[in-house]
């Protein structure tokens, strides 16, 4: 018994070690994608598309990913991608927002209302619950023995930078900008500080507390989308 629970305890930590991996090439691959679209899948001429392939490869993203990436932003193959939004409720009216880029909308969609429909939510029509998200700049930077960073030192660098707000956790700063700001700010940051995750992503206007007998069901609808393929990425006003 002791061993099978000893496997469980060892196969539970894998699976979230995988999960964690594939999340982090997800948003690898959608970085590719987005700066090869904007400025060439040419490593030699598109530095910004340079910076992403290194941190690709500093996460040992398969070569095969990075290429895959690569060619749906240059159309190799024929294949024409369209990034579409899909919006709806998931468990306990959390609203979930998903963008996805494919090659093939019927399939996309029927997967998007499957996964839905599977955890007990419901898509909605375009613009449902986008205008319960603002579009911002992200940065974290870790807050910890090997990070002792003075928080209103940081402060006064964000500030001083143009970014918009300052969150203070144990473990983590977390940096909001204006999305046109977010690469000034980043990279006026990453000088003095390390940081764990930079982005333009999606935030919640009013992050809602999920019961905890919904907690399990909301995560599952999120993991299935997000092991889709098609899915860039997956947000939700759950707090």
């Amino acid at each position: 018994m002791s061993g099978h629970s000893k496997w469980h305890n060892i196969q539970g930590r894998k699976n979230a070690q995988d999960a964690k991996r594939g999340k982090i090439f997800q948003k690898l691959s959608r970085d590719l994608y987005t700066v090869a679209k904007e400025g060439g899948a040419d490593p030699d001429s598109n530095a910004q598309l340079r910076l992403v392939m290194d941190k690709a490869k500093a996460a040992n993203m398969p070569k095969d990913n990075i290429q895959r990436a690569l060619d749906k932003a240059s159309g190799v193959g024929g294949a024409n991608y369209q990034e579409l939004r899909y919006e709806g409720y998931g468990p306990a009216g959390i609203a979930v927002m998903v963008e996805t880029l494919t090659d093939n909308t019927n399939r996309t969609a029927s997967a998007v209302r499957s996964s839905f429909k599977h955890y007990g939510g419901e898509l909605g029509t375009s613009g449902s619950v986008a205008y319960q998200f603002d579009r911002k700049g992200y940065i974290e930077i870790p807050r910890d023995d090997d990070h002792d960073y003075d928080e209103d030192q940081l402060l006064e660098d964000m500030l001083e930078a143009g970014g918009e707000d300052m969150k203070t956790y144990d473990d983590q700063f977390e940096i909001y900008t204006d999305p046109k700001d977010f690469k000034m700010v980043r990279d006026a940051l990453a000088e003095k500080y390390d940081l764990v995750n930079d982005e333009v992503t999606m935030i919640p206007q009013n992050p809602v507390a999920v019961p905890e007998d919904k907690r399990e069901t909301l995560a599952n609808l999120v993991d299935e989308l997000e092991e889709n393929d098609d899915v860039q990425v997956v947000y939700t006003t759950a707090e």
